[in-house]
């Protein structure tokens, strides 16, 4: 297929239905594509090409099935999810020989929707970072610019989405970690309400704030996707009863956006925004109004502490759950040490990365008995402020909007030797994290400056997720498509 690259979920699964091609074809065709450009990318760390295969022309065998919306079509997922058969990593050296023996709730609905696994894509290791340059493997490089990050955790995912690897791929969102790759890398994000899709067999980092979610070159197709990964689950304690709504059937029932109001607020787009990010969001604002949205300011205060109150809250949880791997149960364990503290100190050390043993030893300290008040209740309490102040707002409005992020994609290593300036990049990103509500990140253009891709992002209400496609639908429909990454243009 010459087209590979520019295939959608739903225009492959048109064509596999109407058998124009066939489950292996497509899954050859994911491979070849990522055999062209996963050296230049380095996007993925295991890939089942004969797991695949066989899947594939297991299915061709029984031809399309109806009941399966994802029937034939190829995926990446982000190495977080435990997956049954293949490596699940996490991108540590801690789990790096560690093969599940089930599926993760998200990736046994998507298999039951007919969808084929190809790889698993890298990511910041424990999913701490927000570049895909803390990996214990490998470093992954944006498709429009092989100098510059696709953004993290989940920047292995986005940039293989973005190189045409697959139609789609997975990733999760503990502070933005769908969104802001997803607005690197020019795609659209959705991370969903907290407690919409399930957590099983996601491997924890900060379990009040991940939320697994779809990365895609459409608004449709997160549509299709979340359809298929949401639910409520009753091996998650968080997973939500909420019914599922029909999201793309729901799509057509919108052609403008006239009778939506749309806060915009203040705090997200101030001082520190780049000019050619201020530019580009303020054109797809200018567009929003012309589609028939009121937009209206809004402000929310006490967004300037989330950054602090995010990290200290997903510190804190990282301190937790990372204790469990302590090279006893499972895990990298150390085979030199002599005595069991010993072994703790070499196993961890050496398992576990700088960055992860920062946050490790962060959360730690403000979990302590004679910190704790200061800084783990008091982000909390903050954490409760923050999300009153979005909810009111919301109150007020249908949905609110904010640029991604206050620049384009960064430099390789620009920021890697600077903890403080890389969290700083999660700005406009984390808040919502510790709300709890669901948030899209669409393109809207490429930077006047930089050439690359620039996303926009709507907020909306708990388990409104319709209203947000449907708008994200409408201003999609509306732009002019993004070409094909620059870094790749010579193999289209």
């Amino acid at each position: 297929m010459s087209d590979w690259h520019k295939q959608s979920v739903t225009g492959l699964r048109e064509k596999l239905a109407r058998r124009e091609i066939g489950a292996k074809e497509a899954v050859q065709a994911s491979l070849d594509r990522i055999e062209a450009t996963e050296g230049r990318i380095s996007s993925l760390v295991h890939i089942d090409a004969a797991q695949a295969l066989h899947r594939a022309k297991e299915m061709d065998s029984k031809g399309p099935q109806a009941d399966q919306p994802l029937w034939g079509v190829p995926l990446v997922l982000k190495d977080v999810f435990t997956t049954k058969g293949m490596p699940s990593t996490c991108g540590s050296r801690m789990l790096q020989s560690f093969v599940p023996f089930y599926d993760a709730e998200v990736v046994r609905r998507l298999k039951e929707a007919g969808a084929i696994v190809v790889a698993k894509s890298n990511m910041d290791e424990f999913a701490m970072g927000s570049s895909t340059e803390n990996s214990a493997f490998q470093v992954t490089r944006n498709p429009w610019d092989l100098d510059r990050v696709p953004g993290g955790s989940s920047g292995g995912s986005a940039a293989s989405t973005a190189a045409g690897q697959t139609p789609a791929s997975l990733g999760t969102d503990t502070g933005g970690s769908i969104r802001q790759p997803a607005g690197f890398c020019g795609l659209a994000g959705l991370k969903p309400t907290y407690g919409r899709v399930s957590r099983f067999g996601l491997i924890a980092y900060g379990s009040s704030l991940d939320q697994a979610g779809p990365m895609a070159r459409s608004v449709r197709d997160l549509a299709v996707l979340l359809e298929v990964i949401a639910g409520y689950d009753p091996k998650d304690a968080t997973s939500a009863p909420v019914q599922v709504p029909a999201f793309a059937a729901a799509l057509k029932e919108r052609q403008d956006l006239s009778g939506l109001r749309i806060g915009v607020p203040a705090e997200y787009w101030g001082e520190g925004l780049d000019q050619e990010v201020r530019q580009t969001c303020e054109q797809a604002l200018d567009l929003i109004r012309d589609l028939g949205a009121e937009t209206v300011p809004v402000s929310l205060p006490h967004t300037e502490y989330a950054i602090a109150a995010y990290y200290i809250i997903v510190m804190a949880e990282a301190s937790s759950n990372l204790a469990r791997y302590d090279g006893v149960r499972y895990g990298l364990r150390d085979k030199t040490a002599h005595e069991l503290k010993d072994m703790y100190i070499k196993s961890r050390s050496q398992g576990f990365g700088p960055e992860v043993q920062r946050r490790i030893l962060l959360g730690t300290y403000v979990l302590s008995a004679g910190y704790y008040d200061a800084y783990y209740k008091k982000a909390a309490q903050v954490r409760r402020l923050i999300k009153n102040e979005y909810e009111q707002a919301l109150g007020q409005c249908d949905l609110l909007c904010a640029p991604i992020a206050p620049t384009a994609a960064f430099a390789l290593g620009e920021k890697s030797d600077d903890p403080l300036q890389m969290y700083l990049t999660d700005v406009f990103t984390n808040p919502l994290n510790l709300t709890g509500l669901p948030g899209l990140c669409l393109p809207v253009g490429l930077g006047s400056t930089t050439g690359l891709p620039i996303g926009f992002q709507f907020f909306g209400r708990a388990f409104d997720e319709q209203t947000i496609l449907q708008a994200s639908h409408v201003l999609e429909r509306a732009q002019t498509a993004l070409p094909q990454p620059a870094a790749l243009e010579d193999l289209d």
